[in-house]
């Protein structure tokens, strides 16, 4: 299986000592709600994104902006690009939603198993921590297998900084992508309906 089984037990092998089962995130229902209403933090000044450096991904709920960060990862800014432009989100499901950690989506199969027809990409860690806001591409426990399924962050997960490649941060309509249905997998699961690179 290409990329949740494996890469959700990485995830949680690194997330699960600092932060409980997935029921248990965060010290109390509180605590993640205050973290999922928190304001993303907006890009540092001198940092605005240039033409073909945001990505707009719609759902039901609305429009969110993601600055894409080539800087950090050019490998996987260029496969999002490209899977973007050729319609490869489109209708895709998020597959897996766990309340105070992320959202996760990009498995045209639905199930966290799948990715695109493109190649596997080489790991791109950084130091850039991973951010409410911040959008991580998902991979195997190999480091080398990321491919076209990515997450967005509710909360701050510094168990995964420098273990996970960052390739961008919402820079608008966060609050849009925590409505998304909750579950592994959520029971009628929200979908993507259209990404397109602006």
């Amino acid at each position: 299986m290409r990329l949740i089984t494996s890469f959700m037990a990485a995830l949680f092998a690194l997330a699960l000592p600092a932060c409980g089962d997935s029921g248990s995130m965060t010290s109390s229902n509180t605590a993640v709600q205050m973290a999922e209403n928190a304001p993303v933090a907006a890009p540092a000044p001198g940092a605005a994104p240039g033409p073909g450096e945001k990505l707009i991904l719609e759902t039901k709920y609305g429009k969110t902006v993601i600055r894409l960060r080539p800087d950090l990862a050019p490998g996987h800014v260029a496969q999002v690009k490209k899977l973007v432009a050729d319609g490869f989100y489109n209708g895709l499901k998020f597959h897996r939603v766990i309340p105070g950690f992320m959202a996760q989506t990009g498995d045209p199969q639905g199930t966290g198993a799948g990715g695109s027809s493109l190649p596997d990409l080489k790991a791109e860690f950084s130091n850039t921590p991973f951010e409410r806001g911040t959008v991580g591409a998902a991979r195997t426990s190999n480091p080398n297998s990321a491919n076209s399924q990515f997450f967005i962050c509710f909360t701050q997960a510094s168990n995964l900084n420098g273990s996970y490649t960052v390739w961008g941060q919402v820079i608008e309509g966060m609050q849009f992508i925590d409505q998304v249905a909750k579950g592994e997998p959520p029971a009628n699961p929200d979908k993507i309906i259209k990404m397109t690179v602006e």
